[in-house]
């Protein structure tokens, strides 16, 4: 999906790896990654993280998402220089947009939205999410 006048792509849905080397086997599978256009071309299956602008993660309902969603991937992902990390909870109804990658790992900066509140994303983005359509995903 373009993000229109961003010039950036949304891939989704599981259909592309990134190659994160301080998460796990050095490996993650998000839900979405945006980056512009032709980012991934001829990258294969595990891509590397070079002009990904952000990740997108959605809590799964298992005894693993903390340590998962909520401490390796972030820490991975800072770690390889994605800017910006978008974790909607599913458990506690918020989104999380982590900014600022800190060298070593980790974040910065974190702005947590419970479902329903707008979440305004930076540019590159430049845009307001309204989170409102989320509450009727959570059991």
């Amino acid at each position: 999906m373009l993000m229109a006048g961003t010039g950036l792509w949304l891939y989704g849905g599981g259909e592309l790896g990134l190659r994160i080397e301080k998460y796990r086997k050095g490996r993650a599978l998000p839900e979405a990654v945006l980056a512009p256009w032709g980012t991934f071309a001829g990258k294969g299956d595990w891509a590397d993280t070079a002009g990904v602008v952000m990740t997108v993660e959605v809590t799964s309902y298992d005894a693993d998402t903390h340590r998962r969603d909520r401490e390796e991937k972030p820490a991975g992902y800072a770690d390889s220089g994605i800017p910006y990390y978008l974790l909607i909870d599913r458990d506690d109804c918020s989104v999380t947009l982590f900014s600022d990658p800190a060298p070593g790992g980790g974040y910065r900066s974190a702005v947590r939205k419970a479902f329903g509140a707008k979440l305004s994303l930076p540019d590159p983005l430049g845009i307001e999410l309204d989170t409102e359509e989320l509450k009727q995903y959570v059991d």
